[in-house]
């Protein structure tokens, strides 16, 4: 696809990942949006796509409620001055696309892969012949986009290619379904798998939460 303005991207990455999370729909704000998510560790989230300085300090000063999450589409670098002792910095993110095609992956030996859909949720199980986990994911359909989420493998199975297995069933499957875009938010280590698997990056992520018990998030950690 064409190179899509970031507030557009990130309107398709909200859209699916609020499929795949279960959460309500995005309510439109001035700055971009805010998702009731009401999980244990996430009550809810305000997205800034184009943040402000002055719209970050605002949302900050303002939030009282602990677990409230802003995902703001700047360098942790440019954030974390904005930012007062009561959040904590999380790990950057990597907003990333990439176009879709079928695929027919196969499991290497000594796996198992199961996929299924459910209320416009893919899923996919890698497990061992035993039936142990091995790797999961899953992709929230969104209209055209499929938003991977949630892709994980366990320690013990790591570096066999099972994130790959995992990413491209998904990526197919959501072909299958009229999809032609996928769309993510990956970690550091996220990203390098998926820049392999031909995904580009378009914009990094910040990501702090209320939380009046951790460290500054303003304040360097080793």
């Amino acid at each position: 696809m064409q190179d899509p303005d970031i507030r557009t991207l990130v309107r398709t990455w909200m859209s699916g990942w609020t499929v795949s999370r279960g959460s309500a729909e995005p309510v439109d704000q001035p700055w971009g949006w805010s998702i009731d998510v009401g999980a244990p560790t996430e009550v809810g989230r305000h997205v800034l796509p184009e943040p402000t300085e002055a719209e970050v300090r605002k949302l900050v000063e303002n939030t009282t409620a602990p677990t409230t999450w802003l995902k703001v589409f700047a360098e942790d670098a440019v954030v974390r001055p904005w930012l007062d002792e009561r959040w904590r910095l999380d790990v950057p993110g990597y907003l990333m696309t990439v176009p879709l095609a079928p695929e027919r992956p196969v499991a290497p030996a000594g796996y198992t892969v199961t996929s299924w859909e459910r209320g416009g949720v893919l899923r996919t199980l890698v497990r061992t012949e035993d039936g142990h986990l091995a790797a999961r994911g899953q992709a929230g359909l969104a209209g055209p986009a499929a938003v991977a989420d949630q892709i994980v493998t366990a320690p013990e199975h790591r570096r066999r290619g099972l994130g790959a297995l995992v990413m491209r069933t998904l990526q197919s499957a959501a072909h299958e379904r009229g999809a032609r875009t996928g769309v993510l938010v990956g970690t550091p280590d996220g990203q390098a798998l998926y820049a392999a698997l031909g995904w580009t990056t378009h914009a990094e992520m910040t990501s702090t939460v209320l939380d009046p018990t951790g460290p500054r998030a303003n304040t360097p950690q080793p």
